[in-house]
């Protein structure tokens, strides 16, 4: 894993938690919009890191086949 992937990650994290925090922010002030735009932005967060981690499972299988003795 590269610098950029790991940036990646740490911004996809980012983004759940900061959608967390705005769902959980709207929750007390009793704002709907801003509790729907939180719920929003920690879904796409985690949407994100699901794909990292499904890009990093295939690169596996990949370097795997890649290196495994050939028959």
């Amino acid at each position: 894993m590269d610098s950029h992937d790991k940036t990646d990650k740490v911004s996809d994290k980012a983004e759940e938690l900061k959608g967390k925090a705005k769902t959980a922010a709207g929750k007390v002030t009793d704002d709907k919009g801003l509790e729907a735009e939180g719920r929003t932005d920690a879904a796409k967060g985690k949407i994100k890191q699901v794909g990292d981690d499904t890009k990093d499972s295939l690169k596996g299988v990949k370097d795997s086949l890649k290196n495994s003795p050939e028959d």
